[in-house]
């Protein structure tokens, strides 16, 4: 199935013309035997750098200008299959590996950083999440349309005053007839202001092994989002305050078991750092031909000294 939509997505994508509209520009090298790639996973790679260069790219100015995410793109990347790249069949995915979503990632980066951004928190920390910790109603339930890219996932971890720290997070989640009543906030939640469905991380109990994921739904009684924040930089990828009052939420919407969400929460973080931007790749590109006193910069010592170790963090 993966490889029939593969063909498909890159015969549709070479039969049409590319815009002129000048683009962000990326490194126009990739060699697929050096990367070790598969003539289907290059097949796969090539069609979505071309799909991020035609569609996403001549817009990546324009969305850091503006402040505002192309939801228009999300459908695009769900006829796709990219949102459920790593999602079962079953599900409306495409059945595949981390490999082709961090080659996704990696094509999408290199046009826009916020649309990645964005792209990222819905198809792994949100999708991936569900598909994997999930029960069988859950996944019906949620996965199809968030892979069909009809609506819009988040995850929920950090907190005004704890950061990143899950230990120290203080939105709590207080048992309730059938349920639990959560009241806090968190901070700093891309897709916050447009996501429908929210993994949402909550104190149920002491220390790291009191943490229970709870599937949010946009609307819920108690919960609403603040302004969307006007950040320096990753402007487009939508980022606000979450705020919970007295939010109730049933225990069909726990995602795993109770008291043990920071397993969940650190097992998609490590699969996240699978995922890596064309960053390098265009650096390198540009300190060979970015010049200072008449030589490239890339020829001086400390230049030299960081490419290779910028490299071997990426490997």
């Amino acid at each position: 199935m993966f490889a029939v939509r593969s063909r498909v997505l890159s015969s549709a994508l070479r039969s049409t013309r590319l815009s002129s509209t000048p683009v962000r520009r990326a490194s126009t090298f990739y060699n697929a035997a050096v990367a070790g790639l598969t003539d289907e996973e290059s097949e796969f790679r090539n069609a979505v750098h071309e799909f991020a260069q035609r569609e996403v790219a001549p817009r990546a100015a324009e969305i850091d200008k503006t402040n505002q995410s192309p939801m228009d793109l999300w459908e695009k990347l769900g006829s796709m299959g990219l949102h459920g790249i790593t999602v079962s069949e079953a599900y409306g995915g495409l059945g595949s590996g981390y490999l082709q979503h961090t080659l996704a990632m990696e094509a999408l980066s290199a046009a826009s950083g916020s649309v990645a951004l964005s792209y990222g928190a819905h198809s792994n920390l949100c999708v991936n999440q569900i598909h994997r910790h999930g029960t069988e109603e859950q996944k019906k339930k949620y996965l199809p349309p968030l892979v069909a890219g009809t609506k819009v996932g988040a995850l929920a971890m950090s907190e005004p005053g704890a950061g990143s720290d899950v230990v120290a997070m203080q939105l709590k989640a207080t048992p309730k007839d059938g349920g639990y009543v959560l009241n806090g906030n968190k901070f700093w939640i891309t897709n916050g202001p447009v996501a429908d469905t929210l993994v949402v991380y909550a104190k149920t109990g002491e220390g790291s092994k009191g943490i229970t994921a709870f599937i949010i739904e946009k609307g819920m009684t108690g919960f609403s989002t603040h302004q969307k924040l006007d950040k320096f930089g990753m402007r487009g990828s939508d980022t606000c305050e979450l705020v919970f009052e007295d939010c109730f939420v049933p225990n069909e919407n726990i995602l795993g078991k109770v008291n043990k969400g920071a397993g969940v929460l650190m097992s998609g973080l490590d699969l996240e750092r699978l995922v890596l931007s064309a960053a390098f790749d265009v650096a390198v590109d540009y300190v060979h031909e970015r010049k200072q006193f008449g030589q490239p910069v890339g020829t001086f010592q400390l230049m030299q000294g960081k490419s290779p170790f910028a490299k071997r963090q990426f490997s």
